[in-house]
């Protein structure tokens, strides 16, 4: 019972994930780019000093059926750098492919439309085939010389969820570094809702997220817990997978996945209150494994993909 549950929470977490109501759904893009500059200029403090030892800020909400992250980092790299990379759904499936519960990701594309398949599972080694999957449509929304929105959504997942979506927004600060902006959330029923209550009153109990709720007696800080910390644990694990791949461009292409998986590894491993799950040798063998898996994967979606253009 206790490993179902895990599991369960394990593919709930992984993939319900979308803004509540993201003003870059509704905004024009000078808009959406003015309020982005507008929330730096806000939070440039918290980001210059704060527990995580790198400039992030994270707030998360939870509301009725619906619960929220919004994280945003000073990413060092240009942005025509990080823009024209994350522009490219391809390259989505190598960042999704670092984070622990990953399994495995395709790429394919029909009617003009992309489509990523995520595949997840528990944080140890599983085949495809075991993992959970889940379709996203991927779309560029605003790509301009200074200023990225894109989004992935997906209408159903695990455990009654809905209205899955990710959110990514960014913009340069100056020649060398950019503003990323990224929005997860869902909406849940109460299958899921029950399922949450179960999981974090038993096996998740203790484990903490990244945003502050109060200090204690002693005067330290107390982190948010339940489903916000779950949600906000699961958006830096992807953020650290998008630094881990904009780091990783600097090497040779044959050293790259490799360089990822450790670059990964070690950016995580500095939260080890939030986000310890394996030793660092059985993170790489699986993801190692789990990268050959992508590659089959992906070799028989372009051979679909190319059946069916004829």
């Amino acid at each position: 019972m206790r490993r179902t549950l895990h599991v369960l929470m394990s593919l709930l977490l992984m993939h319900s994930l979308s803004p509540l109501r993201s003003a870059l759904a509704i905004d024009p893009p000078s808009a959406a780019l003015n309020a982005l500059h507008y929330k730096y200029l806000k939070i440039e403090a918290k980001l210059l000093k704060n527990p995580f030892n790198m400039p992030l800020y994270v707030e998360s909400r939870e509301e009725d059926y619906k619960a929220a992250v919004e994280i945003y980092g000073v990413i060092e790299h240009p942005f025509e750098t990080v823009s024209s990379m994350l522009a490219v759904p391809a390259n989505w499936c190598d960042i999704a492919l670092l984070h622990i519960n990953d399994k495995a990701c395709t790429y394919t594309k029909s009617d003009n439309a992309w489509l990523l398949t995520l595949y997840s599972g528990r944080k140890f080694y599983q085949p495809p085939e075991d993992a959970h999957q889940l379709n996203y449509a991927f779309h560029v929304k605003v790509q301009q010389h200074d200023y990225l929105a894109l989004y992935l959504n997906a209408a159903n997942g695990p455990l009654s969820t809905k209205d899955h979506r990710i959110d990514a927004e960014m913009i340069p600060l100056d020649k060398d570094r950019t503003l990323l902006h990224l929005s997860y959330s869902f909406g849940y029923g109460r299958l899921g809702r029950m399922a949450m209550k179960t999981y974090f009153a038993t096996i998740g109990r203790g484990k903490i997220g990244f945003s502050t709720v109060s200090t204690d007696d002693h005067g330290n800080l107390v982190y948010v817990a339940g489903i916000k910390g779950a949600i906000e644990r699961n958006v830096v694990r992807y953020y650290c997978a998008i630094l881990s791949y904009l780091d990783s461009l600097k090497f040779p292409a044959d050293q790259q996945f490799e360089k990822r998986i450790n670059r990964w590894y070690d950016l995580t491993d500095r939260h080890k209150r939030q986000l310890y799950e394996l030793e660092k040798l059985k993170y790489i063998s699986n993801k190692r494994l789990e990268q050959k898996n992508q590659i089959a994967l992906q070799k028989k979606a372009a051979r679909s993909d190319a059946a069916h253009s004829r």
